[in-house]
């Protein structure tokens, strides 16, 4: 997994996402774009899937992230990643504050590099009158995982709903990413 980090956010739920896919039985290395080291590289190369993430910000990925996804252009012509299952999340202080634009920017980044998109799989939540935000998925967001908290609030204030639906995702990511490595076997 590799991502940015900047108030604590995006890394808890980073986190919440290692929960699920090593439950699942996967190996998961959490990877801060800001520290990026040439051994990182490779075991992104190496990996059965890569899960994007980044905090939305003024509508869209951190400044840090489109540094990394830049980074990723030298990379591109390895072919490093084609085939390669990817994925996405982002956290943001508003309900919709362009989260949707975030996973889409990861999203054309996975293209770009031939990947395979696993969305999220969780129905959208805590849309009807009997329904809460208590519910998973409660932002309804179906390209990734995406995540609220109050600006004032800090990771603390994730909600557990929001957690649990990060550690489902991952769940599912891990569980496509070894569907695929067996196929490939077999």
């Amino acid at each position: 997994m590799v991502y940015d980090s900047r108030g604590g956010k995006t890394h808890r739920m980073a986190s919440a996402i290692a929960d699920g896919a090593e439950k699942q039985g996967a190996q998961v290395h959490l990877i801060r774009v800001a520290s990026l080291n040439e051994h990182q590289w490779e075991l992104m190369a190496a990996s059965n899937g890569v899960i994007f993430g980044s905090p939305t910000y003024i509508g869209g990925p951190t400044a840090s992230f489109v540094a990394f996804a830049e980074e990723t252009a030298g990379r591109q012509m390895t072919s490093h990643w084609t085939d390669t299952l990817a994925s996405g999340f982002t956290t943001g202080a508003a309900m919709a504050g362009g989260k949707l634009h975030t996973l889409n920017y990861m999203l054309a980044l996975a293209m770009q590099h031939s990947m395979i998109w696993a969305g999220q799989s969780l129905p959208a939540g805590w849309n009807t009158s009997t329904s809460s935000p208590d519910d998973a998925n409660r932002l309804g967001y179906r390209l990734g995982t995406a995540a609220q908290a109050n600006i004032d609030q800090g990771p603390e204030g994730l909600l557990d709903s929001d957690l649990a639906t990060a550690t489902e995702h991952g769940r599912r990511v891990a569980e496509l990413a070894t569907r695929m490595r067996q196929g490939a076997q077999a």
